[in-house]
């Protein structure tokens, strides 16, 4: 089967794009909780059922990459040649990659921006914790699988929790870090740094 992009995924895909993006610019400049989703709507010449098909909440439109992340992780898990820590500090190596290509467009003044207003805002405080806890729970069942044990496997449980607190990590550092000249650099070396504890056992 091809995998050549369809005309009509490209459009799918590239209206996505043109939801979130139009959403961030405006929930910088107004505030999260000053934009409605209908506001979005109407500035993408949409209805917002049209919005509502692409992301299942408000919150997924500022905060969307959950998804594809969790996808990735699990893909990766589901590899035996790919210890999981490793698999792990994968997805987030391209989190942050995907993170310097938007500073580049857009400025690190906008990528500060945009953690202030979520860690400034319940709703997306919440959102991220929840999205979290969604990958922990793909983790687990992901790695169980792996290993030939029931989804409810409290080795594989505690194994996808330990790794899900390289993305505490990953935030954590994000926010001390930002703001200097070399803190790309900073935050890779503290995902180092916790994934070798992670390797070592605790």
């Amino acid at each position: 089967m091809s995998k050549t992009e369809s005309l009509r995924e490209r459009r799918k895909r590239e209206l996505r794009q043109l939801l979130s993006d139009t959403a961030t610019r405006m929930f910088l400049a107004r505030g999260f909780d000053e934009v409605r989703v209908a506001d979005v709507a109407r500035a993408c010449g949409v209805t917002e059922k049209t919005v509502f098909n692409h992301f299942g909440s408000k919150e997924a439109l500022l905060a969307d990459r959950w998804d594809a992340q969790t996808d990735d992780l699990c893909t990766r898990l589901a590899d035996p040649a790919t210890e999981p820590v490793d698999a792990a500090l994968a997805v987030l190596g391209g989190e942050l990659d995907f993170l310097v290509a938007s500073a580049k467009q857009h400025g690190w003044a906008e990528i500060r921006r945009f953690g202030e207003l979520i860690r400034a805002t319940p709703a997306l405080v919440a959102h991220a914790r929840e999205a979290r806890d969604r990958l922990t729970e793909a983790a687990a069942v992901a790695l169980a699988a792996r290993w030939g044990k029931p989804p409810e496997d409290a080795g594989a449980g505690i194994t996808a929790a330990a790794l899900a607190g390289l993305w505490q990590v990953y935030a954590g550092s994000l926010e001390r870090n930002l703001s200097a000249a070399k803190g790309v650099r900073v935050v890779r070396a503290d995902l180092v740094q916790a994934a070798e504890v992670l390797r070592r056992g605790l």
